[in-house]
């Protein structure tokens, strides 16, 4: 049986850590609910496609416009099985919101998987929950994470790490390996 997944966006988060996840988790069977902060079901945020192409940080290009199939106002964070960050520049804003604050730190706080992609870790480090935990994260996040007490991972930007029920990867290059390792936390199961 598929889980209750909540995926929390914002405005310029990654667009393929946004919709990559979003349509994956859904082709294996869970159901996965879309917010964003002052948004509707219905509603769309503007994300943005990150790439490495040899400057010293990403580049950011338009990406789609992903319509939300949730309203946040709505979401009772204790009738999902897990959670989905996606990264970008919408973590960077979204953790000034203190509703989204307090559905990520129920999911921190309450053992349930918990997925971050890149910048998603400003959320994780935002709730003070990762202290002793090692966490993955786009390299200029960091000195958030450390900052939070957690152990940086220093992993290839196409890996991913599992601690206790948090899984993250540094970037969208890792999305078979954060997910199949998500899917594993969610007991999901796939046979050929």
């Amino acid at each position: 049986m598929g889980k209750k997944l909540l995926m929390i966006c914002g405005d310029y988060c990654e667009d393929y850590e946004t919709m990559v996840p979003f349509q994956a988790l859904q082709a294996v069977g869970h159901t996965v609910h879309a917010v964003a902060p002052d948004k509707k079901a219905g509603d769309f945020i503007h994300t943005a496609i990150h790439d490495f192409d040899g400057a010293q940080t990403y580049s950011e290009k338009p990406g789609h416009r992903f319509t939300l199939n949730a309203t946040l106002a709505d979401v009772k964070p204790e009738s999902y099985d897990g959670l989905v960050i996606p990264g970008g520049r919408g973590p960077e804003y979204l953790r000034m919101h203190a509703s989204v604050m307090k559905m990520v730190k129920h999911f921190t706080s309450s053992g349930k998987p918990v997925a971050a992609v890149c910048h998603g870790a400003q959320l994780l480090a935002a709730t003070g929950d990762i202290k002793g935990r090692t966490i993955s994260a786009y390299p200029a996040c960091q000195v958030e994470v450390e900052l939070a007490g957690a152990t940086y991972a220093n992993i290839e930007v196409d890996q991913a790490v599992t601690d206790g029920p948090f899984v993250t990867a540094p970037a969208w290059p890792a999305h078979p390996a954060w997910i199949a390792q998500f899917l594993k936390l969610l007991g999901t199961t796939i046979t050929h």
